[in-house]
């Protein structure tokens, strides 16, 4: 029993003295050792909790973050705005060019069709065309998801709906990502050499390619591809590039050792480029399926009319004559 008693005191005593001296560790820890607490929520990602101690003696964890980027997060934290700005590229363009055809009216083909059809793509050019664009339109789409759904599509869903919806895009995104990759490299390579300015391409612009109800009868100079088309390749080439590397840096973070700077940094790249792309994309579907008669065909058939040509093309007929 004494035993007993002498171990019970023991362990009392040596929860007494370690208590103690915990009291004393962290009386020495005084709060203006440590700047105040922020949290800063970071749209699509977990709170970040910054104010690490400052004192030397304290121990820190190798995995300190850095200091955020001000200006970077300051940008993300405006989620409703970037929602609107990426669905307005869709639908705010959408609208304007149904505005505009409706008042202007699309470009006919002022002598009809000839019957005669010249070879303008090959049938490489075309699937890698439509294994661009099919993956580029899915990007799209489940990007206006994941943008923008929790504030113009969640409000009208239910729980389960919504995280199906938003499941199902987060995976598709990253899916369609690879045959977009590919496309875009392989349009770049096999298409820049018939996309470099010229200086026709200035009067194009000036007179809007002809498109306009008081210029569609003088159609201005073009070659293989008219000045309209060149800018489309080009902005396709920096944002579409852009919007590449860093959708890779996101998915991929371990493999090229991304800090959360440069994290929100490819975030914030990925966002303004997919806002460029998208309003550029709907510009060129408009343009080649309804904008201008007899333009699908081009990249259906590989083929176009003689008068299309003629028409829009010219410089580039005359090289075929």
């Amino acid at each position: 029993m004494n035993r007993a008693i002498k171990w019970l005191s023991f362990i009392v005593i040596s929860l007494f003295v370690s208590t103690a001296a915990m009291a004393a560790d962290e009386a020495n820890l005084q709060p203006q050792q440590w700047q105040p607490i922020k949290v800063e929520a970071i749209a699509g990602d977990i709170p970040e909790l910054r104010g690490m101690p400052t004192d030397p003696q304290l121990l820190l964890p190798e995995s300190v973050p850095e200091d955020a980027n001000e200006v970077v997060l300051g940008y993300l934290a405006a989620t409703d705005t970037i929602a609107l700005l990426v669905y307005a590229s869709l639908f705010a363009v959408i609208t304007l060019f149904i505005i505009f055809i409706v008042v202007n009216g699309i470009s006919r083909l002022e002598d009809g069709y000839s019957g005669k059809r010249i070879k303008r793509w090959s049938g490489l050019s075309i699937s890698v065309h439509w294994l661009g664009a099919i993956a580029c339109i899915f990007l799209i789409l489940t990007g206006l998801v994941l943008s923008g759904g929790r504030l113009y599509l969640e409000p009208s869903m239910n729980q389960s709906g919504w995280a199906s919806l938003i499941g199902l895009s987060s995976g598709l995104h990253e899916l369609m990502a690879f045959p977009f990759i590919l496309g875009y490299v392989l349009m770049i390579l096999m298409w820049a050499p018939k996309q470099i300015p010229a200086s026709y391409d200035l009067k194009w612009f000036a007179v809007l390619g002809g498109y306009l109800n008081t210029g569609k009868k003088h159609h201005p100079d073009a070659g293989f591809a008219n000045a309209g088309e060149k800018l489309w390749f080009w902005v396709f080439a920096l944002f579409g590039g852009l919007m590449v590397i860093s959708g890779l840096t996101m998915m991929f973070p371990e493999t090229f050792v991304v800090t959360k700077n440069t994290a929100n940094t490819m975030l914030l790249m990925h966002i303004v480029s997919t806002i460029i792309i998208t309003a550029f994309s709907v510009v060129h579907i408009f343009m080649a399926t309804v904008m201008s008669e007899g333009g699908m065909s081009n990249m259906t058939s590989g083929y176009c009319d003689e008068n299309w040509a003629k028409q829009h093309h010219n410089l580039w007929f005359k090289e075929l004559k």
